[in-house]
């Protein structure tokens, strides 16, 4: 990598360029395009992710106030804010989605060896969702509730990372049972939900496919013990029991037995009940697999804090799913350039670091090296030498 090159266009070197331009191509993107391309586009989106600009206004005027470095950059067009929004509302969200889709399938290879709260080999994801609110008066395809509106962000998380293996993004009256019906069960993997996700048919379909669910149970479930496994209550546990059910509705849609255990938390002293319909985990395992569904809601955090999703640049659907699959791609090409790189440091301060440099000419991996650490470059590597020595 030319260290003489700014660390905006180091870091999107990252970006795959040619599955990039399949994807403008397929959806169309830069059909009568004169200047300002989709990759212009994804650029000035990607700066402000990095770099936290509020609105359309605030790139623009970031921008052309550093016009001799734009080159650098790779932005080749000039910026307005009138062009970003036409863009932004005309230009098919699909194209990013397909590049986030890209990079997530690079990223879950680099961390597919990451360690897990809970000592298993198998693939563990946690599904939830995350609720945006939006003004309906400004945002009226958005549908919530009477007075408000919101998108819904649903994310199937993979706990080595983490890292997103699926996301979906809806208006907010969408419920999250839902989108079980588009997951493709892997079969081994263990799902991890909470209770927002009790649908016994949709359940039996995993069971089916020969995958792992551990889910939290509802209060008024109705069930028939078979018999109860010893549990060491030192460790919090109440008891394990293999049930089947009884309600009406549910004995027909989940025909098999189960596993309930009960658990209180010894730090917050909270009594919680899980489903599987795994039987050869210890039960403490099955608590603490819950446990680390709590990654997909830091990652939701995390992706609030530090990136631009709670306020948007456009009204329209598709500039509100454009900027969020882009929102991803910044998460995502950050978290490769971690690994890619051997960085040491967390995603938090790579982008705490990143958000006052992206036009400082430095490595990138001597950017975000500790102290101490020496370049092997003595000199100014834009500069030739006179002899050769």
């Amino acid at each position: 990598m030319n260290v003489g090159r700014t660390v905006f266009s180091q870091l999107m070197e990252f970006v795959p360029r040619h599955e990039f331009g399949q994807a403008v191509e397929r959806y169309g993107g830069n059909y009568r395009v004169r200047k300002f391309t989709c990759w212009d586009q994804f650029l000035c989106m990607c700066f402000a992710q990095l770099t936290y600009r509020e609105s359309l206004r605030d790139i623009e005027a970031c921008l052309r106030a550093v016009p001799d470095k734009l080159y650098h950059m790779g932005i080749r067009a000039r910026v307005s804010r009138n062009t970003l929004a036409v863009a932004n509302e005309k230009r098919d969200w699909r194209i990013y989605a397909e590049l986030g889709h890209r990079l997530i399938d690079e990223a879950r290879r680099l961390y597919a060896s990451e360690p897990l709260a809970v000592a298993l080999k198998e693939t563990v994801y946690a599904l939830d969702s995350t609720t945006i609110d939006l003004c309906l008066s400004v945002f009226p395809w958005a549908h919530f509730k009477k007075t408000k509106g919101a998108v819904k962000v649903h994310t199937l998380l993979d706990l080595r990372g983490p890292i997103p293996s699926f996301i979906r993004i809806t208006h907010g009256k969408v419920g999250d049972v839902l989108i079980l019906d588009e997951l493709i069960p892997e079969q081994g993997a263990i799902y991890v939900m909470d209770r927002g996700y009790v649908d016994f048919t949709r359940l039996y379909r995993l069971t089916e496919w020969r995958a792992v669910f551990v889910i939290r149970a509802k209060k008024d479930l109705k069930y028939r013990r078979l018999y109860s496994r010893p549990v060491d209550k030192t460790t919090g546990l109440i008891c394990d029991q293999i049930i089947v059910l009884t309600g009406r509705d549910t004995r027909d849609a989940y025909p098999a037995k189960l596993r309930r255990v009960r658990y209180q938390d010894l730090e917050t002293g909270k009594d919680l009940t899980f489903l599987t319909n795994d039987f050869s985990f210890p039960a403490l395992t099955i608590a603490r697999l819950y446990r680390s569904r709590w990654g997909v809601e830091l990652f939701f955090k995390w992706i609030k804090q530090h990136l631009r999703i709670k306020s948007f640049y456009g009204t329209s659907p598709n500039a509100v799913r454009t900027q969020i699959w882009i929102a991803i791609c910044a998460y995502l090409i950050v978290a490769i350039a971690r690994k890619r790189l051997g960085i040491e440091q967390d995603l938090h301060s790579m982008l705490q670091v990143l958000s006052i440099s992206v036009f400082e000419k430095t490595l990138v991996r001597e950017l975000l090296s500790p102290p101490g650490y020496t370049s092997k470059f003595d000199s100014d590597p834009n500069q030739l030498p006179l002899f050769d020595l």
